[in-house]
């Protein structure tokens, strides 16, 4: 098995397409489908299905595709730090639950690089694509929350995979809405008062569970509830339907506008875990590249009074 091989697989496995795959790499197919040929000879499984429609993979494609793209990540850091320099360029990756300060923290890291040098990228994703995304390398850092509700679920996730979770803030939960909604005005807002509101929530998609959920004290009862892809999506609804959601109160007006409020959350009753401890994963024992030492560097002045 070679890094081309591998790097082959990969790019495969992005398009779901050999001729899509053979056209990014500058091959002939039929070498593209000789070298995964014997690959798959090699490793004694089938990594891809072919059909008609294109290419797909198999479950021991799927495991495979995993574990090889966490190696070539590896390779790419390597030749970052130790090849010739040439015009290979270093890659950083941030995935998060939908937070406005995880951006804003990312664009004044950004700001200290030169971007021609460097590959960055941000994902606001659903909870279970920020893990996935550090397990497999996607992203060195992501970010997401835990409360007595998840606490559980999730730290069992995170030993299973080799991940670590690491504290940014704890913070009480706060009732977000546009300033212009019936509510907007009072000291704190109880569970009762927003019945009459939808309450927002972001998809977590066709594997999401409670513990999931981005929005706090999820297993309540909400009358109506309203589900978005985006956060841009979720403003909107707080304005054309007077919907609500439940979130940390940490709000970049910069990016979200002046035209939304947090307002806190009095809690009674089942609804006493309504505390947040927000942070971020990274696998267990990793040493954060410069980039991730100056974005943790950015969230804590962020987050810190």
């Amino acid at each position: 098995m070679t890094l081309q091989q591998i790097y082959y697989a990969l790019t495969i496995s992005q398009t779901g397409s050999l001729n899509k795959a053979a056209e990014i790499l500058y091959v002939a197919q039929p070498s593209l489908t000789g070298a995964m040929q014997e690959l798959e000879k090699e490793l004694g499984i089938t990594i891809f299905h072919r059909s008609g429609r294109g290419v797909s993979l198999t479950n021991d494609g799927l495991e495979f595709i995993t574990y090889a793209r966490e190696i070539y990540h590896q390779y790419e850091t390597l030749m970052s730090k130790y090849g010739k320099a040439g015009k290979r360029k270093k890659k950083f990756g941030v995935s998060t639950q939908h937070y406005s300060f995880a951006v804003k923290s990312f664009v004044e890291m950004v700001k200290q690089f030169d971007t021609e040098e460097y590959e960055f990228a941000i994902r606001e994703t659903k909870t279970k694509e920020v893990i996935d995304d550090v397990i497999t390398s996607r992203s060195e850092i992501g970010i997401l929350y835990l409360s007595d509700f998840n606490r559980q679920a999730l730290e069992k996730l995170f030993r299973t995979n080799g991940l670590e979770f690491h504290r940014l803030i704890t913070c009480d939960a706060y009732v977000y809405l546009w300033k212009g909604h019936p509510l907007a005005g009072k000291q704190s807002i109880r569970f009762e008062e927003l019945e009459d509101y939808p309450c927002l929530s972001f998809e977590q998609g066709a594997e999401g569970s409670f513990y999931f959920a981005e929005e706090i004290l999820c297993t309540k009862e909400y009358t109506r509830t309203i589900k978005a892809n985006d956060r841009a999506t979720m403003l909107n609804l707080m304005i054309g339907l007077n919907g609500y959601t439940l979130c940390s109160g940490i709000i970049c007006q910069e990016l979200n506008g002046s035209d939304f409020v947090a307002v806190p959350f009095e809690p009674c009753g089942d609804s006493a875990g309504s505390r947040m401890e927000i942070g971020y994963i990274v696998k267990k024992n990793l040493i954060l590249s410069s980039m991730g030492q100056m974005y943790v560097r950015e969230l804590n002045r962020y987050l810190t009074p």
